[in-house]
């Protein structure tokens, strides 16, 4: 199912020396797809009376699992799996997931997005270190596991307010991309719904930066 990372290089090798003749012939299939997305709502959340604004930088990702190729590993073997890519770059829809997740459970904490111009005092900094399907042996089902540095950050003191690595670990049920892909989604809920409470918890109220 999953495809080494050396012999797509390769591939790509023998592709271009083909010359303009390649160009011509059909690629393979890919299906896309998505994580993260949150069950439809029976209606609008309620904001609370009091929020406390806390501004998200753009989520930093490991390098191998920022673009849209999802990524599994076998002992120290790396691979990408084969004929499925995410439907956008994974750091994009892993932003997406948990604004939502923000708008929909926070209880105290009104998320400040990226795109958002609102200046706050305090910045949610997340930096996942692991994103990735974990294969106990070749053809066996897989293990989702996402780990994820989250900081709360003072801008006015610069400095950390809180500070707690996240650890998530999804088996999936069976070694099919549709499985996997499953993981990678109830993987990505969970954490966000910690990410939410935890943020919850430790946000201050403070006056924004000016």
């Amino acid at each position: 199912m999953i495809r080494a990372l050396s012999k797509t290089l390769v591939a790509v090798a023998a592709v271009a020396s083909l010359g303009g003749c390649a160009l011509l012939s059909s690629p393979d299939p890919v299906a896309l797809y998505r994580f993260g997305t949150s069950p439809a709502a029976g209606g609008e959340a309620v904001a609370p009376a009091s929020q406390v604004q806390v501004a998200m930088r753009r989520p930093e990702f490991v390098q191998a699992a920022r673009e849209d190729r999802i990524l599994g590993v076998t002992g120290s073997e790396a691979a990408y799996i084969a004929g499925a890519r995410w439907v956008s770059p994974a750091n994009v829809l892993y932003s997406d997931a948990l604004e939502s997740a923000f708008a929909s459970q926070a209880q105290r904490v009104r998320l400040i997005g990226p795109r958002e111009l609102t200046r706050s005092s305090q910045a949610l900094d997340i930096d996942v270190r692991t994103f990735e399907a974990r294969y106990p042996a070749p053809g066996a089902a897989p293990t989702v596991t996402i780990v994820a540095r989250v900081r709360l950050l003072n801008a006015q003191e610069r400095s950390v307010t809180a500070e707690r690595v996240f650890v998530v670990e999804q088996p999936a049920s069976a070694n099919r991309v549709s499985a996997i892909v499953e993981a990678f989604d109830v993987a990505t809920r969970d954490l966000n719904t910690q990410i939410v409470s935890w943020t919850d918890q430790h946000a201050q109220a403070v006056p924004a930066a000016s």
